[in-house]
């Protein structure tokens, strides 16, 4: 692609401000993020300061550090600091939450089909133990609408439902659910939503107050590019006594003058590093920075972009949107052929998150990171692709190139 191409003026890419590989298309943002190298050697400082006297970092520097990323985290985000806790991941703030509320026998907890598997796990774990039941709304894929996710999830409410998990951007599938609908629906069963944002932060626009969720978790180490294990849980002030992280530590006991006790429990869950949740602030900086209109300015660049590349790889591929744009951020999803022999396509060198051999063949043959998902479940096949600054056009065409040698793609016979 030329300088001349309108793909190339409408999508500059930043990647020189980033570590990745240079000879890797990195499509692959939404799994674990990456760190812009000004944030990382903003973290290097941080961790040689807690390096140079530990015992003076712990009990007397961190805190006000903490508090001040804690700050700009909540004003991005759209509500109070007092209501926000830091926690390594989204994965562990949805077990603190479950792991916190009391359950019986019958009780009904609510989930899509599309939720992110670990956090599935997690609530068919707290389900299993209390004799409560799980019950899953299956959303439609292709889908036409929101409004769609909106009655699938209302549809399975019972008065016997307590709970209900619920993506805002679905990891599998890559799509926008409706949350602020959701939300208001279920509430309006009294029913308390828990939302996994992990993918929202830095990809949507948020603001705690309008979605008025119980509970709301996010990652920053995703969209908001901050070191991994960086995440928040934020809780709706009227939900937050009885609530425990998953680690139970000094804060159990232990009350800090002029603190909350969201804070005391979550701000220490023994001797960890920090220094991921003390960099958010500045990777909100750093996001804000790099273009004019800020980080509003490149969330709506990211959109553009995976539309774009959705089109590139389906024009190519001879397949078709599974969802209308609105229910795009920065992530989109894309049918591939039907698989064979499933079991001998799975890559057995992986961690316990294994995938498919042809997600390995494309780094290995092609430079290409990019995850594949069984969608429902084998044979079916998505491929999803991520959109950040660092990304540009010319990168999908490669994909698309890559992965035409399968052919046409029907989608479940669609």
């Amino acid at each position: 692609m030329t300088d001349s191409d309108p793909a190339a003026a409408e999508f500059p890419s930043c990647a020189g401000l980033w570590t990745l590989d240079p000879e890797v298309a990195f499509l692959n943002h939404g799994s674990f993020g990456a760190c812009p190298r000004a944030v990382l050697e903003v973290q290097q400082r941080f961790r040689e300061q807690m390096e140079r006297e530990p015992v003076r970092f712990f009990m007397r520097e961190v805190q006000p550090l903490l508090e001040e990323s804690r700050r700009v985290l909540a004003e991005f985000i759209g509500t109070e600091p007092r209501d926000v806790a830091f926690v390594n991941n989204a994965t562990t703030a949805v077990n603190s939450v479950l792991r916190s509320r009391r359950f019986e026998v019958g009780d009904e907890l609510l989930v899509t089909d599309h939720e992110y598997n670990a956090c599935r796990n997690a609530l068919d774990f707290v389900a299993a133990r209390s004799g409560a039941k799980v019950v899953v709304a299956a959303v439609p894929l292709p889908i036409e609408s929101p409004e769609q996710v909106v009655e699938a999830v209302t549809s399975c409410v019972t008065e016997r439902t307590r709970l209900a998990l619920v993506d805002h951007i679905t990891s599998p599938t890559a799509l926008v659910f409706p949350i602020e609908r959701i939300v208001e629906q279920l509430t309006q069963r009294g029913v308390d939503t828990l939302v996994d944002g992990a993918h929202a932060p830095g990809m949507v626009a948020l603001d705690m107050r309008r979605i008025g969720a119980a509970y709301y978790t996010g990652n920053c180490h995703k969209w908001l590019c901050a070191p991994k294990g960086a995440g928040f849980l934020h809780v709706r002030s009227d939900r937050q006594q009885g609530l425990h992280p998953a680690v139970i530590s000094h804060g159990l006991n232990t009350h800090r003058p002029g603190s909350v006790r969201l804070h005391d429990e979550f701000d220490w869950t023994g001797t960890n590093d920090p220094t991921p949740w003390l960099c958010v602030g500045e990777s909100i900086r750093f996001l804000d920075g790099l273009m004019d209109g800020g980080i509003a300015a490149l969330m709506a660049r990211n959109h553009r972009l995976a539309l774009h590349a959705r089109e590139i790889l389906c024009n190519a591929l001879g397949s078709r949107p599974v969802c209308p744009p609105e229910m795009i951020g920065s992530m989109a999803v894309v049918s591939l052929p039907e698989e064979d022999e499933t079991a001998a396509a799975m890559d057995p060198d992986t961690t316990p998150i294994f995938v498919p051999r042809l997600q390995t063949d494309l780094l290995k043959r092609h430079g290409i990171e990019v995850p594949v998902y069984y969608w429902p479940a084998a044979p079916w096949r998505l491929v999803r692709i991520s959109a950040q600054a660092y990304n540009d056009a010319t990168q999908y065409e490669r994909l698309a190139e890559a992965l035409t040698h399968w052919g046409p793609v029907p989608f479940r016979g669609a």
